[in-house]
């Protein structure tokens, strides 16, 4: 029977895919194995997602990223996903809902106050530098966001606001920043992006920030690069590293599948650097050296050139 839900409703198994991080091929194993998701059909027999089931999978994602097994979640509905999920602690980083500044921006963000929130987060950038601005401040936000977005308590467009907003305020900082140290003919040279599947690029910039204020080079794609692109473009610009930012929509798999790829294609003269939430559950099969949090950064571009001075004296 054709639904009568409205198309704005629901969402295709590609917008589906991306959204949440879970493979159609998934997707479809789960509808004949454990009877979600249950898709309508439109007149053309394609699957469509109604918003209720989508953001039920992005809990089932979340978990199966802590280690549950579909068989022991597929069947809870969306109060229990989400009450199992807020037990996961599988950040130490992760923000407090307790965290009152935190919980004040959230708020802005909920009324739509997206100019109150901006004036505020510049102010914090003025107070704070942008160091402290960028681990203290925008990436706990950043987090709390997204994970508030993936419970249902906050709508798609209301994130939007928010990833512009921000995005806007970095760029800036970021320019600021590169015009006080004068990095151009700084190195390493770091060219910044994400794969085709990752299409979230905050975790871009708070790592662009950072290396900028370490005098890095940096140049950035942008995100859901082709991994071709990827090393042509670190070619022509000459990259030492290429830094990929992974969020928690990507698996831990996909996330070691195309860092080991782009590794590959590289060779051995550009080293590919990893990040995000995701790259997070996939250190142990990267290496520490492969995957840094936005701690690290200044630590890992220091090894980097004490590596290169030792080689080149």
């Amino acid at each position: 029977m054709l639904t009568e839900h409205t198309d704005a409703a629901l969402s295709s198994i590609s917008d589906v895919e991306r959204d949440t991080g879970v493979p159609k091929e998934t997707l479809r194993v789960w509808e004949r194995r454990y009877a979600f998701p249950q898709p309508e059909r439109d007149q053309n027999g394609e699957r469509q997602y109604p918003a209720a089931q989508v953001q039920r999978l992005r809990l089932v994602k979340r978990l199966l990223d802590h280690g549950y097994r579909p068989g022991k979640i597929m069947h809870l509905d969306t109060e229990a996903l989400s009450n199992l999920a807020s037990k996961t602690g599988s950040d130490p980083h992760a923000p407090s809902a307790d965290d009152p500044e935190l919980r004040h921006c959230l708020t802005l963000i909920k009324n739509h106050k997206i100019s109150e929130l901006r004036q505020r987060m510049a102010q914090a950038l003025l107070q704070m530098g942008l160091q402290r601005f960028v681990t203290e401040l925008v990436a706990p936000l950043t987090t709390l966001v997204g994970d508030t977005w993936a419970s249902g308590d906050l709508a798609v467009f209301e994130e939007h606001l928010f990833a512009e907003m921000l995005q806007s305020l970095m760029r800036n900082a970021i320019f600021s920043a590169n015009q006080q140290i004068g990095q151009a003919a700084a190195a390493p040279r770091i060219l910044l992006t994400t794969v085709p599947q990752e299409r979230h690029g905050l975790g871009l910039l708070m790592a662009e920030a950072l290396f900028a204020l370490e005098g890095a080079h940096c140049v950035s794609l942008g995100v859901q690069t082709p991994l071709n692109d990827i090393v042509d473009a670190a070619r022509v610009q000459k990259a030492d590293i290429v830094a990929l930012s992974f969020s928690s929509v990507m698996s831990p798999r996909a996330a070691v599948d195309n860092v080991t790829e782009l590794q590959s294609r590289l060779g051995e003269a550009t080293q590919v650097w990893a990040g995000g939430s995701c790259a997070a559950l996939a250190r142990r099969h990267l290496g520490p050296q492969r995957v840094l949090d936005l701690n690290d950064i200044a630590g890992a571009v220091a090894r980097w050139r004490a590596e290169h001075a030792a080689a080149a004296s």
